[in-house]
């Protein structure tokens, strides 16, 4: 007997799928002779038309999976997307810097390669970093110019601050 027609109708009215329909084998001329859906509603009543449980993993139980710090797989695209983004945008900052003269080629050719090493996390950071270097710079040049001055001038200086201080007492 095909059987086929009664299933697909069935499994309509039950609001289940045709697979999870099962119909008793000892009363199959009685699911035969039912037409309409409430004769199928009818035999479901009475247990000749059954429904299978679902098949598969249950919802209610959380499955058990690993989630250690190896199993996490982070976007890599982002991270180069906002490398791609500082490292431009302080290359171009440089070069300007170098255009106007504000910064030799040594100094450029080292800060390019800290830019490549990511030592710098955005603009601000790579101004106050030449900031400071400019500073040092400016405190060495003084040493310096201290140190080419003659003796005769550095005793002089020194009674000048030596007065300063005694006339403040």
């Amino acid at each position: 007997m095909n059987l086929r027609k009664k299933k697909q109708l069935a499994a309509k009215v039950l609001k289940v799928g045709k697979n999870r329909i099962c119909f008793a084998s000892d009363k199959l001329p009685e699911i035969k002779e039912a037409i309409t859906k409430q004769d199928i509603k009818d035999l479901y009543k009475e247990g000749i038309i059954s429904i299978k449980p679902v098949k598969g993993r249950r919802k209610v139980k959380k499955r058990k999976t690993k989630r250690g710090p190896g199993k996490i797989k982070k976007k890599v695209n982002k991270r180069k997307q906002t490398y791609v983004k500082i490292t431009r945008k302080l290359r171009a900052y440089l070069k300007g810097l170098k255009n106007q003269g504000q910064i030799n080629r040594e100094l450029y050719r080292e800060l390019r390669k800290k830019i490549r090493m990511r030592a710098f996390k955005s603009k601000a950071h790579l101004k106050e970093y030449l900031e400071n270097i400019e500073k040092i710079q400016l405190a060495k040049e003084e040493i310096k110019a201290e140190a080419t001055k003659p003796k005769k001038v550095k005793k002089k200086i020194k009674k000048a601050k030596e007065k300063k201080t005694k006339e403040k007492k």
